[in-house]
């Protein structure tokens, strides 16, 4: 069987001989055959809340969201569409401030802008990457569970009109992609999003993909967001393709609530049970950038395979871990994964970065993790990863073992798929 996984900006092929392979992936959903005019009639007649030219008042400051370059959000559509919108409402482009809702990503460069959001939108308006370690650029909005202060960004809470934007897809700790998430923590202050983040709400059962209410990291997000004021809501459901499949714009929580069991149903995947062997990717490019993006795909693996068993994460990552990253320096810090584990769990504070290395780790306690990359060899073992360089050789090798039943599970356009065990709720 050949089977093309996602793979930075093309496929891999990887020809399966000699196991029984099962390829899991979600229910297509055929693209809008109008999507800008989807857009525009999500914006007139939106869920929960009046249309948005109702939210417009002469001279008001808007501030709209986006998400970045490690997201499949179709910026490049929807943005200039919105403001099409905004304009033909009485907006004028000074009046617009475009945010990139960093969290805790490195800054896009001008031309990584220019791509996300088209030259002429970069070259019209004013467009921000946000700064997650600048106080100054923060507003307080109260304090976190933990008592950390919550921070987010002032061009936001400031505004007269917010905009938030992205899309929605399952989540790995935050139930869902979208609504709140692009403010908390999209332009929050890194203090606050490590609170969130920390160990506790990591650890948390209900903290997983397709769970939003009970999820006490989703909660607070949503907790913080609301305190930045009333927000629209512009967000997307996408295929394979990358076309817009659906839209759900107006009340934050309402129209993002109808846009989970959208996604939920084509998303989430019943399996029999636990493979021996689960080949899995990162949805390839802008998601599979660095290693730091692919714990997502290798978290939606390890919810299938069995106790022992192998994972093998098909993954460019062109930015590596990435270098000089808080990741980086927290995976460097320890000789493997249970110590990394035990550092964590005992550690006095949270620290940047640590819950996809909390993922990872957990991930590993399951499962051998071989990582196929453009990364050099010990790049991969510094990062206590096995370097994978043939999938096929890999699978005939696991297949030479006396005991190997070697059952396979492909997702090849992981984390869009999140398949759950027949016996567990699809939740």
């Amino acid at each position: 069987m050949n089977i093309q996984l996602a793979y930075g900006k093309a496929t891999l092929n990887v020809e399966l001989t000699g196991a029984d392979v099962d390829v899991i992936e979600p229910k297509h959903q055929h693209g809008l055959p109008d999507e800008r005019g989807a857009v525009l009639a999500a914006l007139e007649e939106p869920i929960g809340a009046e249309p948005l030219r109702e939210w417009l008042t002469k001279g008001c400051r808007v501030c709209v969201t986006f998400t970045d370059l490690t997201r499949a959000t179709p910026n490049d559509r929807i943005i200039p569409w919105l403001l099409e919108y905004l304009h033909a409402h009485g907006v004028r482009q000074e009046q617009i401030t475009l945010l990139n809702q960093l969290g805790t990503h490195r800054p896009n460069t001008k031309a990584e802008l220019e791509k996300v959001l088209t030259p002429e939108v970069v070259a019209g308006y004013r467009v921000f990457n946000h700064e997650p370690e600048n106080r100054q650029a923060q507003v307080q909005v109260g304090v976190t569970e933990s008592g950390a202060p919550a921070l987010l960004n002032r061009h936001y809470v400031e505004a007269d009109v917010r905009i938030t934007t992205g899309f929605i897809e399952p989540h790995l700790f935050a139930g869902f992609s979208g609504s709140v998430k692009g403010i908390m923590p999209g332009i929050a202050a890194l203090e606050t999003i490590v609170s969130n983040h920390g160990y506790r709400h990591i650890a948390d059962p209900l903290a997983t993909f397709g769970v939003t209410e009970g999820n006490p990291t989703w909660e607070e997000m949503r907790d913080i967001a609301l305190r930045a004021g009333r927000s629209f809501l512009l967000n997307v459901a996408l295929n394979n393709d990358r076309e817009i499949t659906a839209v759900f714009a107006g009340h934050l929580l309402e129209s993002h609530r109808a846009g989970c069991e959208y996604v939920r149903d084509s998303a989430m995947r019943k399996v029999a049970e636990p493979y021996d062997t689960v080949i899995t990717t990162n949805s390839g490019y802008p998601l599979d950038l660095n290693l730091y993006q692919t714990a997502k795909g290798i978290c939606v693996a390890a919810r299938i395979v069995k106790e022992g068993g192998t994972i093998i994460v098909a993954s460019e990552c062109s930015e590596g871990v990435p270098a000089r990253s808080a990741f980086e320096r927290l995976l460097h810090s320890v000789s493997g994964p249970q110590e990394l584990l035990e550092l964590l769990h005992h550690a006095a504070a949270p620290v940047p970065d640590q819950w996809q290395a909390h993922l990872q780790v957990k991930a590993q306690q399951r499962a051998r993790i071989l990582l196929y990359s453009s990364m050099a060899d010990d790049d991969v073992k510094a990062a206590h990863l096995i370097p994978g360089h043939d999938i096929a050789r890999e699978i005939q090798s696991i297949l030479r073992e006396p005991s190997s039943r070697m059952r396979v599970g492909v997702l090849p356009r992981d984390p869009l798929t999140i398949p759950y065990l027949a016996q567990e709720q699809p939740v």
